[in-house]
């Protein structure tokens, strides 16, 4: 009895019985950290590539065959997840639902001219990708433009366009010449309100028949208002003037925001400060009605959003992605001290950082440097939320053509430690760019760098 005992203890000992094998953040052993403290802890650490819909529209629209070959390059080169945007700007899917119709063409550049792609195909776009993926073991989610119902392309798309009872759904702009709703104006994206709820019970809808998919999560792209300017309708007036207790704004809306201001003024007016607190709420209180809209159909998916890094401005679309105990407010003179209450952070399980540096910034402590944007990032978010994955838009990241293509490539290769070192992983917008330029061999070159 001895013997077998001590057999025992033996074989647990290689085979890691007990607390078991050490795991990664997705609570997986395969390919995870060996435990050893001497093994680089970005190992084990996700890495993301983005599939905007309209950019790769013109190979994946109709082509299974493209997308099972783009997702074998992807996981060549070492990114272990796949986000798949399936609810482009148009505001119409990608997925099946009968909330809102299927996408049935996006535009693209092809050869240098902005194109027209029609989709012929009937099969399910969505699982077309979660079935290669699982053939090429990548993790996927999917992605959608949160607060958006439509947009101007070829006459107007989009259920704001289609349904003109839902007009009132539109956010309405404090303009130079007054409050107009956004389907009155040249703007090319149709934003709704985030405070409607009838807006914020249909995406609700929408995301329980995402969460149906074989999915591993769930991120909400322009999960904000459209800019400082929105929104001024009656209807948000009203639920201001409630959160503030009641009272009437006698001047609205120049005690808030003058018209047709854009960015924050030197000089606040009376209610400014706490009108971005309310925004945050409003952002804030949706983020946890969407985050159990999609556990109510699936536990296990993981929910989760895409922010720009920097945090300094992002008060001016109604967002606060940090934690509860991140003080904006002994930071920045815009922050109440109530703005705090309302970082949503603790709510995600997943946070991808758009740390949308030039090429040419790759290193550094502060915003505009893809490590600065992660670093900071992680410390406002804390321990939160446990995987806050940051890194570079490669194609849009240069708009003065400043950076040589060597540059740039080098840039890609660095870029993936400098962001993993920095935060829970790296994310890479998009796929697109990788494509175009030919550059899926400098972001396996970085990410074989950064885990080794």
């Amino acid at each position: 009895m001895k013997l077998r005992f001590g057999i025992f203890i033996f074989i647990c000992f290689f085979i890691g019985c007990g607390k078991g094998n050490p795991k990664d953040y997705w609570g997986n052993t395969n390919g995870g950290s060996s435990g050893n403290p001497s093994e680089n802890p970005n190992v084990a650490k996700p890495r993301y590539i983005w599939i905007d819909a309209a950019a790769n529209f013109p190979d994946f629209a109709d082509n299974k065959e493209n997308i099972a070959r783009d997702l074998a390059l992807a996981k060549d080169a070492g990114f272990t997840d796949v986000v798949v945007d399936v609810r482009p700007t148009t505001g119409d899917v990608l997925f099946k639902t009968s909330i809102v119709d299927q996408v049935r063409f996006l535009y693209a550049w092809v050869n240098g001219r902005y194109t027209k792609i029609e989709r012929n195909a009937t099969w399910d776009y969505l699982q077309a990708f979660i079935d290669e993926a699982r053939k090429q073991k990548l993790r996927v989610h999917a992605a959608i433009n949160t607060f958006i119902g439509g947009n101007s392309i070829d006459g107007g798309t989009g259920l704001l366009h289609r349904d003109p009872s839902k007009k009132g759904w539109a956010t309405q702009l404090n303009t130079g010449t007054g409050i107009i709703n956004i389907m009155d104006t040249g703007e090319k994206d149709k934003f709704f309100n985030p405070a409607h709820p009838d807006v914020q019970q249909f995406l609700c809808n929408l995301l329980r028949d995402l969460a149906k998919y074989d999915l591993d999560g769930i991120f909400l792209d322009r999960g904000r208002y459209l800019n400082l300017q929105s929104d001024f309708s009656d209807y948000s007036r009203k639920q201001f003037e409630a959160y503030m207790g009641g009272i009437r704004i006698q001047n609205y809306p120049d005690e808030i925001l003058l018209p047709g201001t854009k960015r924050l003024p030197a000089q606040y007016p009376k209610y400014l400060t706490k009108w971005l607190e309310f925004r945050t709420k409003v952002i804030y209180d949706f983020m946890q009605k969407a985050s159990n809209a999609v556990k109510s159909v699936n536990s296990k998916i993981k929910f989760g959003v895409y922010v720009g890094g920097w945090y300094s401005t992002y008060y001016e679309v109604g967002v606060n992605w940090a934690a509860s105990t991140y003080d904006t407010s002994q930071f920045y003179n815009w922050a109440t001290s109530k703005y705090k209450n309302y970082g949503y952070a603790a709510i995600m399980d997943q946070i991808l950082i758009g740390a949308y540096a030039s090429p040419l910034r790759v290193y550094g402590t502060t915003e505009w440097t893809m490590q600065g944007f992660c670093s900071l990032a992680k410390a406002k978010i804390k321990s939160e939320c446990s995987i806050v994955a940051g890194g570079p838009d490669v194609g849009n990241w240069d708009p003065e053509n400043k950076a040589t293509q060597e540059q740039e490539n080098q840039a890609i290769v660095e870029s993936v430690k400098a962001c993993m070192d920095a935060c829970d992983g790296y994310f890479l917008f998009d796929m697109i760019h990788l494509k175009k330029q030919l550059q899926w061999q400098y972001a396996k070159k970085g990410i074989e760098l950064a885990i080794k």
